[in-house]
């Protein structure tokens, strides 16, 4: 739910303005401090990528979840989202389980990314950045269940949401249709979020969000990790609101 490309302001700030309405009396919801944080073990070697909970890889891996709207005060348990995450000493990997009713994919799917506009339909993110002073400036990756992807680098005080920008992720997708859960798992370099050595202790600032439902932007639903309870803007791209990754042993 960005806005890169020639899409008048105002059109945009009259979809927002619609998008941040409270839907059936529901509140908008207050952002407290801490925000939420989602500690991480280190994991020797380099194990392959894959979408299996129950692999070695994920089994022991630690957990989180995205339930909540990102705007108001509403739960949505029927598509409660599970987050596992582990790091080595050159990757953050990263594995979401999504319960759907209905899918909303960009068919034909394009074998893998990167692919525009992935936000408009279903589809996971990750928001990252170790810049604690200029909070403006991080990155954005994306996965759809068709497995294609997007990965940007944003730089919200230039106005810039590069799409040309590549951070040599790795990417795998599944959808399970007779469980009616889609999977989406990355690894991420942490020298394309970091300059800086990653180590035990060290904390990234995050958010983790979860796209779903057919029709327009009005009528999906939009769960953030860490809420950031804003209107009038994007309820995503709100870098003062977001959570934290920490690094543990």
């Amino acid at each position: 739910m960005r806005t890169p490309g020639p899409t008048p302001r105002w059109i945009v700030a009259l979809f927002l303005s619609i998008a941040a309405l409270p839907a059936q009396g529901q509140e908008v919801c207050k952002v407290t401090q801490p925000t939420a944080s989602f500690t991480i073990r280190h994991r020797s070697g380099a194990p392959d990528l894959n979408t299996d909970p129950n692999s070695p890889v994920w089994a022991s891996a630690a957990r989180t979840e995205i339930v909540k709207d990102c705007t108001h005060m509403v739960e949505y348990p029927e598509t409660k989202s599970e987050v596992r995450g582990f790091w080595t000493d050159t990757h953050l990997y990263l594995l979401f389980k999504c319960p759907y009713d209905v899918l909303n994919l960009w068919l034909p799917a394009m074998g893998g990314g990167p692919r525009n506009k992935l936000w408009d339909r279903d589809v996971v993110e990750m928001f990252l950045g170790d810049d604690w002073t200029n909070i403006r400036h991080y990155r954005e990756f994306e996965i759809a269940p068709t497995g294609d992807w997007i990965d940007l680098a944003i730089d919200l005080a230039k106005e810039s949401y590069d799409q040309t920008w590549r951070s040599g992720w790795e990417t795998t997708a599944h959808i399970d249709e007779n469980a009616k859960i889609w999977y989406a798992a990355a690894k991420i370099p942490l020298a394309a979020v970091s300059g800086q050595t990653v180590k035990v202790g060290t904390k990234w600032r995050a958010n983790l969000y979860r796209i779903g439902g057919l029709g327009e932007d009005p009528q999906r639903h939009f769960l953030c990790w860490q809420p950031t309870c804003v209107v009038n803007r994007d309820p995503n791209h709100v870098p003062e609101n977001f959570g934290t990754i920490v690094f543990a042993k």
